[in-house]
């Protein structure tokens, strides 16, 4: 992941993100509940319609989770995580670049089991980074975020995860619990669930409150939140079948004005 290296889409004609309403009424949808409440979950069909994803797509796409690492860090807390990391930025006009890889630092008010800790994970493949489905994804999110804030340039930060649960212990998908990422959007997308129950994921107000609960179980579902305005937290999976693993694979995508 070389610095300056601009993704193999390039620069498209209509995909950048200036100020005004999106042109998919779903997004429109997703602006206004972001604005007024500070969260909001995308349907799978309203996710593959706006990034173009065919019915076979997302299991594609999945396929990028069984070459995800070790996160150490998570696992110093007893959570079997696996996960990587990639950081972008966005321009107005929707050019994505990568960025250097470097440590990964969450600002202070944010994350309290990791606040201005330097965590060293791997960086994304460079199948991922070329993967049309992410592309798509981050150009998308920059019109959802030009909603909250007008940038000039996004700071995008990309973290597939894998949590795993078997029967002797649960899966913790947040084992921070309810917490701010200190950026301006926050996402979850779901990728796949595997024999998995739980993981529930619940924003709250900023006194704590719970504003939405909801259970992403199908891949393609979307949750988008004001980081600024809510804290958030994902309840821990279990296994359905005791005698199988559990698994839930989610891509979580941050934006931050540059």
């Amino acid at each position: 992941m070389d610095d300056g290296n601009t993704t193999s889409a390039g620069r498209e004609s209509g995909t950048g993100h200036a100020a005004g309403a999106p042109a998919h009424p779903s997004l429109e949808e997703a602006c206004q509940a972001l604005v007024s409440t500070g969260s909001y979950v995308m349907t799978p069909d309203a996710v593959s319609q706006c990034l173009g994803v065919e019915r076979g797509g997302w299991a594609w796409f999945a396929r990028h989770w069984d070459e995800l690492a070790l996160d150490t860090y998570a696992a110093q807390t007893g959570t079997r995580r696996l996960r990587r990391y990639g950081h972008f930025s966005l321009s107005r006009a929707g050019d994505i670049v990568v960025r250097p890889h470097v440590a990964f630092v969450q600002p202070q008010e944010s994350n309290p089991l990791y606040v201005e800790v330097d965590r060293h994970f791997e960086p994304l493949t460079d199948a991922f980074v070329a993967e049309p489905v992410l592309t798509s994804l981050i150009r998308m999110l920059g019109q959802v975020a030009a909603c909250l804030d007008d940038a000039d340039e996004w700071n995008v930060k990309v973290h597939p995860f894998r949590v795993m649960a078997e029967a002797d212990g649960e899966g913790q998908p947040t084992p921070e619990g309810r917490h701010r990422d200190g950026v301006t959007l926050v996402t979850s997308l779901l990728i796949d669930r595997v024999n998995a129950a739980g993981g529930e994921s619940t924003v709250y107000d900023l006194d704590g409150a719970a504003l939405m609960s909801t259970t992403l179980s199908r891949p393609g579902a979307l949750l988008l939140g004001d980081d600024r305005a809510t804290l958030h937290g994902v309840s821990p999976i279990r296994p359905l079948d005791a005698s199988l693993p559990a698994y839930r694979d989610v891509l979580v995508t941050t934006l931050t004005p540059r």
